[in-house]
């Protein structure tokens, strides 16, 4: 085949990116962003009760800025050869919809209703919940959470079902199913978005929602009655079967391939969670870790089944079967927060500059602020003595998810500053990362390589090496700055029949890596004790 192109597109936090690729060469063309409109504005969230919501008017409107954006300035010949579009988004990320698998928000009685809206990764209103799913699990015939780390997250799709059918009446009435945001806009795309038939991701579905083909899918009828009545029958409204992301969710619809103004016979894949297909796009292998480092991080793994598929990993996001490359246990771990904790600490410094500056020299300091305080933090020296944070700002995911656990600085005194402070905040996200890795370890996971993604890791050389003394391993970067997007483009190329399998996507359209990180042996014997002082601080705040 001559010319073949395909576009990922990968949801973020923040906002939508498209990437239209060469399937044949890895090669990226063309590429847009779109923010979304009413998160910017803060609408629908409560940061103070963790309450984050999505409008899907933001997704859907995205998706067509983005795509168009992303092919506004290229040859009508890459138009016209587009085979196939994967998506990718954050996750656990669901929603409520009636019996046509419409969004509740999109119906004029739940336009400004956040409970009809896609509830964020991020939200902690279900703590409550996931702990009853927790108790429940541990004391039933089955343990259906044995496949999740052992214990259920108030960021996954249970809790938060649970919750907003208990606080909302009305939600509860209307509320036919629930869909994951990466498995609706996939079926969006193709024109079927009926709850009953649209396929489903066994990445989203086996992180995060327990299904698992021990327990015939979904967690049993009478395990989700006893839970609470409010879930009786759900599951037959939900789904039995999961589909990796290799495979067609079907072709684009006419009013889809109209409006985007691509062919009328476009691939559409089945979709999957950022992180497990910037997996795909950073070339993950058979233990290679994987860091997708932004605002929180989500670490990935993949072994052969049969060399680590008999092991129960305790405390981390899941083990499933194709959830990142199909034929291999994925698993899953990663840190609540991450680049959100130097923005926090940003916003703490200049929020006291609230009103004292005019909006454009406060917002030139914003943008100077973190670069400036990392600079400044890479000439300190590293000692026993400094300062010793806790990066649990917005609960902790793994190992051994705890959501209602605080954050913590510890060891100021007079002389203590803002660079200070700002270095112990990342070695306090690094020490997190330690503890992923070293249960991983503990667990008889052996890890070969590590490889960083994401924003930060792209732009901060500090947090980066910071990162690299603390693990004692060097950090390799892939060179895609993109590589959520990339990984998702790989999939469409796999899933419209370009590639017979991901590692032979991977082989063609890899973006290579452009920097790696070396631990410096003089501080790793430092760093240790540090973390040592770290896991005693966290016990203390835990206990």
């Amino acid at each position: 085949m001559e010319h073949a192109y395909v576009i990922g597109i990968d949801y973020g936090t923040d906002s939508v990116r498209a990437l239209v690729v060469n399937a044949l060469t890895g090669q990226s063309v063309g590429t847009h962003v779109h923010e979304y409109i009413r998160w910017k504005q803060g609408k629908y969230c409560n940061p103070s009760a963790s309450q984050f919501r999505q409008h899907p008017l933001d997704y859907l409107e995205g998706l067509e800025a983005s795509v168009k954006g992303a092919l506004a300035n290229l040859p009508d010949e890459v138009r016209q050869n587009i085979k196939g579009i994967s998506v990718d988004t954050t996750g656990s990320t669901p929603c409520a919809v009636d019996e046509t698998g419409t969004p509740l928000a999109l119906l004029p009685a739940f336009a400004e209703n956040p409970n009809g809206m896609f509830i964020l990764w991020k939200d902690h209103t279900a703590n409550a919940e996931a702990e009853e799913i927790n108790q429940l699990a541990h004391h039933w015939d089955t343990d259906y959470t044995k496949y999740v780390g052992g214990i259920y997250s108030s960021e996954w799709f249970w809790a938060k079902i649970l919750r907003t059918l208990r606080a909302d009446e009305t939600i509860r009435d209307k509320a036919f199913s629930w869909v994951e945001h990466c498995d609706w806009v996939s079926a969006v795309l193709t024109g079927n978005t009926d709850p009953l038939t649209m396929k489903r991701s066994r990445c989203a579905a086996g992180h995060k929602a327990m299904w698992h083909a021990e327990f015939n899918g979904l967690p049993a009828e009478d395990f989700l009655t006893k839970l609470d009545p409010l879930l009786g029958g759900l599951r037959g409204r939900l789904f039995h079967d999961t589909y990796t992301a290799d495979e067609a969710m079907g072709t684009i619809s006419a009013e889809w391939a109209e409006k985007l103004g691509i062919p009328a016979d476009v691939v559409i894949g089945v979709g999957a969670f950022d992180a497990h297909m910037g997996a795909v796009g950073a070339d993950i292998k058979p233990y290679s870790f994987v860091r997708v480092i932004g605002t929180s991080t989500c670490d990935m793994l993949i072994a052969p089944n049969d060399e680590i598929g008999h092991l129960l990993i305790r405390g981390i996001c899941g083990q499933v079967d194709g959830s990142i490359i199909p034929g291999m246990l994925g698993m899953e771990a990663g840190q609540s927060a991450f680049g959100d904790i130097y923005a926090w600490f940003q916003r703490v410094i200049l929020s006291g500059l609230d009103g004292l500056l005019p909006a454009d020299e406060l917002a030139a300091l914003t943008k100077k602020l973190i670069p400036s305080l990392s600079e400044k933090a890479a000439n300190l020296p590293v000692t026993e003595n400094d300062p010793v944070s806790v990066d649990w700002m917005n609960g902790r995911r793994t190992p051994d998810a705890n959501h209602t656990v605080k954050g913590a600085i510890t060891g100021l005194n007079l002389g203590s500053d803002a660079v200070q402070i700002f270095k112990s905040l990342v070695e306090a996200t690094a020490f997190g990362s330690k503890s992923i890795v070293q249960r991983f370890l503990s667990e008889g996971v052996p890890i070969k390589e590590v490889i960083a993604i994401g924003g930060v890791a792209k732009k901060s050389p500090f947090v980066m090496q910071t990162l690299a003394d603390v693990l004692n391993m060097p950090i390799k970067v892939a060179s895609s700055d993109q590589a959520c997007a990339l990984g998702a483009a790989m999939c469409a190329a796999v899933a419209a029949g370009l590639y017979p399998t991901m590692q032979d996507a991977q082989a063609s359209m890899s973006s290579g890596f452009d920097a790696e990180y070396h631990p410096r042996p003089a501080l790793v014997p430092v760093y240790e004790a540090l973390y040592a002082k770290y896991r005693k601080i966290g016990q203390f705040i835990e206990g």
